[in-house]
Formats: C-alpha cells, sequence, structure tokens
C-alpha cells in the first residue's frame, strides 16, 4: 500500500508501525526511554522508540516540541511521525532537532490518515514538495 502525504519536515524512515487510539503530548505524556507513560493514555506502557508513530494530531503543550527534540537527540523518538491533520507543536520539535542536531526526523499529514493500517513495516519518504508513506502487512 502506498499513500501520499504532506510534508510538516522533511526525511526519510522505517520502522514498525504504532497507532495510537488518543493524542498524545510528549510533555508530560512520554518518559526519557520513550514509553508512554500519562496513565490517562488509552496505551500508557507503550514504547514509541524507533517506531513510526500514527495518532490523528498531538495534544498540546508547546514544551512538547522540545522533549521531542530532545528525545530525537537521544534516539528515543518514534523514527516517523504521521499526522491525521496538522498540527504545529510535532513538527517544530522535529525542526528544532534538525537545527541543533542535524538528526532528521519526518513527519508528515497522511491524505487517507483514517484508511491506514494499525500495524505492520513502514516506510516515510518525506521531501520538501510531497511525502510517500509505503505500507507492508507483517504476516503473524
Amino acid at each position: 500500500m502506498i499513500v501520499t502525504a504532506r510534508t510538516l519536515h522533511p526525511g526519510t524512515a522505517s520502522g514498525e508501525a504504532i497507532r495510537l487510539t488518543a493524542p498524545l503530548s510528549f510533555w508530560g505524556g512520554t518518559d526519557e526511554d520513550g514509553r508512554i507513560i500519562d496513565a490517562h493514555h488509552p496505551q500508557c506502557g507503550a514504547i514509541l522508540a524507533g517506531r513510526i508513530l500514527l495518532m490523528e494530531s498531538g495534544r498540546g503543550s508547546s514544551s512538547a516540541s522540545s522533549v521531542l527534540a530532545e528525545q530525537i537527540r537521544t534516539r528515543t523518538a518514534p523514527a516517523a511521525i504521521i499526522l491525521g491533520r496538522p498540527d504545529p507543536i510535532i513538527p517544530l520539535g522535529a525542526l528544532i532537532a534538525h537545527e541543533l542536531y542535524a538528526l532528521a526526523t519526518p513527519v508528515v499529514v497522511a491524505d487517507q490518515y483514517d484508511a491506514l493500517p494499525a500495524d505492520g513495516l513502514v516506510q516515510v519518504v518525506a521531501r520538501p514538495d510531497r511525502a510517500t508513506i509505503t505500507w507492508s502487512t507483517v504476516s503473524r
């Protein structure tokens, strides 16, 4: 499955997908290891580090961008973030990490977000003008 997307921050990444069922703030919602620690989040305990994160949108606090930038620096952030709608905070964190540490974490808004699978192996190629998301389902 190949889906087009709008690039919010360029980069290339691949990994196993994890789809969140509720918005998440990186500030107070995740720990330094990239684990969801928000006790009220339905996927509390899930590890995001190195995975392709799908979520409709982020959930507040402008401080979330600095937390995401630090997770990118320490390699505990998601490998890429696929959103259902634009969010200004998340790509800001990716931009900060790119400017300060020369690390590019792609952030995109998928054209058909609701049709995307919840799991599988994913490659995100986000160029400044367009992005593609390539999905390979995993047999279990």
